[in-house]
């Protein structure tokens, strides 16, 4: 039997609904916060294991098993985000789950008046540099903006930013591979 588009679509707003009122009602806005970073960890981890995506919509489970593997597997999750994704395993539809994030971001612009800027860097950022960030996506956007910080030493140096989408990717790691890239595709016609 065919899914009827807006059921889903409707179905997607109601979970994000849900677990927005539910993250907001128990911590405010780092409570919502805290469950936007915990479902992009989950949604990369589904991404990367296949198994495990498979397994929290698999109808050859019980309802009752993908519930209690949603409980195990994310057992320090939020509690708002673990029962959010439970009650969706267990309808055998942990799928939307991307979806459900989409909305979900839409309602933190919606709901709370402000930008995420996810910014992640070798280093610490410093308060002039944070500052700047700061300034300038609130100038850009016209809300508020609040910066996640995250540091990877992987980049080797240089920023990557994603605010609602739109990647920047400024790092070292990423200008190294584009100039390897034009040196390996760059031919000056004769033999090396």
């Amino acid at each position: 039997m065919a899914t009827n588009r807006l059921v889903v679509k409707e179905e997607v707003a109601v979970f994000a609904s849900v677990l927005f009122d539910s993250a907001n009602e128990a911590a405010g806005q780092e409570g919502v916060l805290e469950v936007r970073e915990q479902m992009a960890e989950v949604i990369r981890a589904m991404r990367a294991d296949l198994d495990l995506t498979m397994a929290l919509s698999n109808p050859d489970f019980t309802p009752e098993q993908r519930r209690a593997l949603v409980e195990n597997v994310f057992a320090d999750a939020h509690v708002a985000f673990r029962e959010v994704l439970a009650v969706m395993a267990e309808r055998g539809q942990a799928d939307l789950l991307p979806r459900v994030n989409d909305e979900f971001r839409a309602l933190i612009g919606e709901r709370l008046g402000i930008c995420v800027v996810d910014v992640t860097t070798a280093v610490p950022l410093d308060d002039g540099l944070r500052q700047l960030i700061t300034e300038k996506a609130e100038a850009d956007l016209g809300k508020k903006a609040v910066l996640r910080e995250r540091i990877d030493k992987s980049i080797l140096g240089g920023i990557i930013m994603d605010v609602d989408g739109n990647y920047i990717d400024a790092s070292m790691i990423s200008q190294l591979n584009r100039a390897r890239n034009v040196l390996k595709d760059t031919t000056d016609g004769g033999e090396c």
